[in-house]
């Protein structure tokens, strides 16, 4: 898009054609209190150059040499196919087409994408994709009560092994609908069936990760079966990656999840300073009418031909006013264009290499770092996919901060979100860390704790 600026006679004009006096005027509906009269921390305006310099100095700061981090975010290698493709005239737009006709590349996109995804957690219906996957969580949670008997029971259990991130959007969306989130602690780093027995009361859905916040693979068969039981729904949250080579969600127990949610990131996805990615939610059939967002079918024209057409709802989802299962009428489009192309160019045994050597390469650092004095797993006992939170002998923060030194992402320190695991540093591998990379990991992290 062009800049155009406005001058202030263009501004007068404007302003003059409205029938106001000025720009103030506009939002004079603020309480004075809370306008910002000074903006002491801006600095002065640059120039393009030096704007332009300011922003490659900036850049420089965030590089780094290795990056251990995880927690629902996942340096993975991209292949240059994929952002190129993306980068199209024709797919470069986040939003959702309205005009089947004029848009049959982008919607038969969408169609794949959905086709994958379903494949992926073993569900029968994906929508467009999300926002992120804090807010489809959240949004499959409403789901849930919308599709429970009677309006569902306005209260949900999460175990406190979800990611904080995710929980926090829940409790913030779910408030508003008067819906209780019941957080069921994890005291051995995953969510134990004993510990929902002492839970009283209805409850519409369990959330059930996997892995969890801590890297560890819960009893998901156990749980699912536990839940349906009760006759609540199963909700899987879920790193797609993981699905290349763990249990599809659709085969949980004895009848599967009931709604599967999660965030598209690692499929294709960079990490980008933090965003943006994109939200997936898919869920079993009987389900589908409460689902939120944009779904693509295919279907055929007068004439035979083969098409695609968003279904199953009108145009806009607010001519529905209450009725309506969602707000949502733009999705992360250009985020789905890119994994839908990542999926489509690694296929599933590409995928599966990438889970099993992200997974290999998690044990392989795990016994470099437990042969570090004073330095243990956190949950030795519980099986992991490709993240391990590690005991240290000095706090967390410190040896991250040591590491960066070195331009080295250490982690995730643990206790700022769970003040009770004290030091534990969360540490993530994947297809991109060699054996050179570990051995290097282990030693800068042996002599940050020494």
């Amino acid at each position: 898009m062009p800049f155009i600026p406005h001058s202030e006679a263009d501004v007068q004009s404007m302003l003059t054609a409205i029938g106001v006096a000025s720009i103030e005027e506009l939002f004079d509906e603020i309480p004075a209190e809370l306008k910002v009269r000074s903006l002491d921390g801006v600095p002065e305006g640059m120039n393009e150059m030096q704007v332009e310099r300011l922003m490659r100095d900036r850049a420089r700061l965030d590089e780094t040499r290795l990056c251990f981090a995880g927690a629902g975010a996942y340096e993975h290698h991209i292949p240059a196919a994929v952002w190129q493709i993306v980068g199209r005239g024709e797919f470069y737009s986040a939003y959702t087409p309205y005009q089947a006709e004029a848009s049959q590349g982008t919607l038969q996109l969408i169609y794949e994408y959905q086709t994958m995804m379903t494949r992926l957690t073993g569900m029968d219906v994906s929508n467009a994709s999300m926002y992120d996957g804090a807010t489809a969580l959240a949004e499959a949670v409403l789901m849930a009560e919308r599709s429970a008997r009677r309006g569902g029971a306005r209260r949900v259990l999460v175990p406190v092994s979800v990611h904080p991130a995710y929980r926090k959007t829940m409790k913030t969306i779910l408030d508003l609908q008067n819906i209780a989130v019941e957080e069921i602690d994890c005291p051995n780093g995953r969510l134990d069936i004993a510990a929902l027995e002492a839970v009283e009361g209805a409850f519409t859905a369990l959330v059930i990760p996997q892995p969890n916040f801590f890297g560890v693979l819960e009893e998901v068969d156990a749980l699912t079966d536990w839940v349906h039981a009760r006759g609540a729904l199963a909700i899987a949250v879920v790193n797609p990656m993981s699905l290349a080579l763990l249990k599809a969600p659709g085969r949980w127990g004895g009848a599967g999840a009931d709604i599967v949610c999660g965030d598209g990131q690692p499929l294709g996805v960079p990490l980008s300073s933090g965003g943006p990615y994109f939200g997936f939610l898919t869920c079993k059939k009987d389900l589908v009418r409460n689902m939120p967002g944009r779904i693509v079918g295919r279907t055929t024209d007068l004439d035979g031909r083969e098409g695609f057409a968003l279904t199953l709802q009108a145009r806009e989802q607010h001519i529905r006013r209450a009725k309506a299962t969602s707000n949502i009428c733009t999705n992360q489009g250009l985020l789905v264009t890119a994994a839908t192309i990542y999926m489509s160019l690694l296929g599933p045994e590409g995928l599966r290499r990438v889970a099993v050597q992200s997974a290999s390469g998690a044990r392989a650092l795990r016994r470099r770092l437990e042969a570090i004095p004073g330095v243990r797993a956190l949950f030795p006992e519980a099986p992991h996919f490709h993240e391990c939170a590690f005991v240290l002998p000095k706090p967390a923060s410190e040896v991250i901060a040591k590491l960066a030194e070195q331009r080295i992402v250490a982690g995730v320190a643990l206790g700022e979100e769970y003040p009770a695991l004290g030091d534990a540093l969360l540490v993530c591998v994947t297809e991109t860390k060699t054996d050179a990379d570990l051995e290097l990991f282990a030693e800068a992290l042996a002599a940050a704790v020494a």
